[in-house]
């Protein structure tokens, strides 16, 4: 396939505000390309050259490109950036200069090329670097036609705001090959194991249905994490368990998912970012610690005090998430990996088995005299007051509260479900919990606010059945004027000019960020209402909206958009908020 072609589904993607017409674009694009393009158009479509779990970035800054673009098409870096300044999109500007330019001819590069190309820049490193990548792209851009110039230059921008989320992907995958979404779940299943897209398109583009099922754990390919579900209190949580199931801490820290392939050993967060670099305290336990050949297991990462054997806050544990003095930071606040899961063994998928026989093979491995990667502490309880005595000790301690599991169960890679139930703090003599919310939108700032030029936040979450992002609740409140400036550097960095295509409003904020950050928010309780569409009921004209919400803290490091607070979460919550007052 041409990238021109490929270009024309960007602009027909770029144009629409409607996810069922992105499926249908994108299941028109992949039935024209071929098996071996597959893969690489489902990585371009994210702006990427590679999954998202690779620490592999174009990284070129709007200076670096600038200059490409001037050096293709004749013009200063000077001239390039005031026309910039001027369309408001470097894709844009350069799309013009494109056109303007006298060319002789463009040659029609596939979309191969273009990708290994961009994949050459992203691998430059040492002394040259700067020039090999402005050189490079520059050659790329003389060479193809000016709708592709736009696109190709907001790639290592990441400023190509398609609006294309993972489900949206997996839909258009299933429809090109079989002309319905029946293999949707089974796609899913196969993205949940290993998190990368172009890996499993390609497989099932060769291979067919065969290729799906041959998909498998596979070192250095994150998982996507199990999710917990949450109930209104112990009572409730021992119907769905049973008589007997697991218990253990839940920690306020990282979760990390440990691969470890000999002495290699790779670390992802559930955002599924490659941390290895962050973690070189982590590292070294493990590969000392984890007593086996190969083994993908999960844990928690949380700072701790070994003098006063004490658990540090979040906000202390969240430090150690850096770019600079990583060495120097991991011995002012070392970390302690509390394991408990594990997913792969020697060489064995061992997701099938059920909980209690992972946990005893996670005991075979990790020792109860280790430094660094302990085994969180489990307990086997029966009752509602036995899960009361054990949250209310944690507490205590200053954890978060428990993680209660069924014994019998596997390991649902990506699903929610209530083989594993969280319980967080109380307040007020109950168990309640916060709402991760996503950032959809931001009101500009007025009196104080105006120098933040962030005023309030339009949030929502996650409709799973629709995948789309649904608004609940604007927030003013419970942000520091350090949060209000984080805002607005977030917010500059993901605005688009229009409402994403997978976002659901009947409010317009001040202006659209792409749904990418997660937010915890706090609030008095859940109530109807008829501006949000959370929930929305149309025989009663209203959704659902919480009611005077405040940030609690960021969580777009450590939680993706599609793993946010859902509908159904948010209605289950709802309901319980009725039997606790009777």
């Amino acid at each position: 396939m041409r990238f021109s072609e490929l270009a024309e589904y960007y602009e027909k993607l770029e144009a629409t505000s409607k996810r069922l017409e992105l499926v249908d674009i994108l299941s028109k694009l992949f039935k024209e390309a071929k098996a071996e393009e597959i893969g690489k158009i489902c990585y371009l479509i994210q702006g990427r050259v590679a999954p998202f779990f690779e620490p592999v970035e174009i990284g070129m800054a709007e200076s670096m490109v600038a200059q490409s673009i001037g050096r293709a098409f004749n013009k200063s870096k000077d001239e390039v950036i005031k026309l910039y300044r001027h369309k408001g999109n470097m894709g844009i500007a350069a799309a013009q200069l494109s056109t303007n330019a006298k060319r002789l001819t463009t040659k029609a590069l596939s979309v191969t090329e273009v990708f290994e190309e961009l994949a050459k820049i992203a691998k430059f490193s040492g002394k040259g670097t700067v020039e090999q990548k402005v050189s490079t792209l520059a050659q790329v851009l003389k060479s193809l036609d000016s709708t592709s110039v736009k696109h190709v230059v907001n790639i290592p921008l990441g400023t190509l705001r398609l609006g294309i989320g993972d489900p949206t992907v997996l839909d258009a995958l299933s429809i090109a090959k079989t002309g319905d979404k029946k293999l949707r779940p089974m796609l899913e299943g196969a993205y949940n194991k290993t998190s990368d897209l172009g890996y499993v398109a390609e497989n099932f583009f060769r291979k067919g249905e065969a290729g799906i099922r041959s998909v498998k754990l596979i070192i250095g390919k994150p998982i996507r994490p199990a999710l917990a579900e949450r109930l209104p209190n112990a009572e409730e949580a021992v119907k769905r368990l049973g008589g007997e199931f697991a218990a253990e801490p839940k920690f306020d820290g990282f979760r990390v998912a440990v691969h470890k392939n000999g002495n290699k050993i790779e670390l992802f967060s559930r955002n599924l970012e490659d941390m290895t670099h962050a973690f070189p305290d982590l590292v070294e336990g493990a590969v000392k610690e984890v007593k086996a050949k190969t083994a993908i297991l999960e844990g928690e990462a949380i700072a701790y005090n070994p003098v006063t054997e004490e658990f540090l806050p979040f906000q202390e544990t969240t430090k150690r998430r850096r770019k600079y003095k990583i060495e120097e930071m991991a011995k002012q606040l070392p970390l302690v990996l509390f394991a408990f899961d594990l997913l792969y063994l020697n060489g064995k998928d061992i997701t099938e088995k059920p909980y209690w026989q992972r946990r005893k093979l996670l005991e075979s491995i990790i020792h109860s005299d280790n430094k660094v990667v302990r085994l969180a502490q489990e307990r086997t309880l029966h009752t509602a007051q036995e899960i009361t005595k054990f949250f209310n000790e944690e507490i205590s301690e200053g954890l978060e509260g428990l993680m209660l599991k069924k014994l019998n169960s596997p390991y649902v890679a990506g699903g929610r479900g209530f083989h594993w139930i969280k319980f967080k703090r109380s307040q007020a003599g109950e168990l309640t919990d916060s709402v991760d919310c996503v950032l959809l939108g931001v009101y500009s700032g007025r009196g104080k606010r105006t120098e933040f030029g962030v005023g309030g936040l339009l949030v929502g979450i996650y409709d799973a059945k629709r995948d789309e992002f649904v608004t609940i609740s604007r927030v003013g409140t419970g942000l520091t004027d350090e949060e209000f400036r984080k805002v607005k550097v977030i917010s500059d960095k993901l605005q688009v000019a229009k409402k994403p295509a997978r976002v659901n409003s009947k409010i317009e904020p001040s202006f659209w960020v792409e749904p990418k950050v997660v937010l915890e928010i706090y609030a008095d309780e859940i109530t109807r209402s008829p501006i949000h569409t959370a929930g929305w009921d149309s025989s009663t004209g209203s959704g659902f909206a919480l009611r005077f919400p405040r940030l609690v803290k960021f969580r777009e490091a450590d939680k993706r958009p599609e793993d946010a607070t859902t509908v159904s979460e948010i209605m289950k919550m709802y309901k319980d908020q009725f039997k606790k007052k009777h």
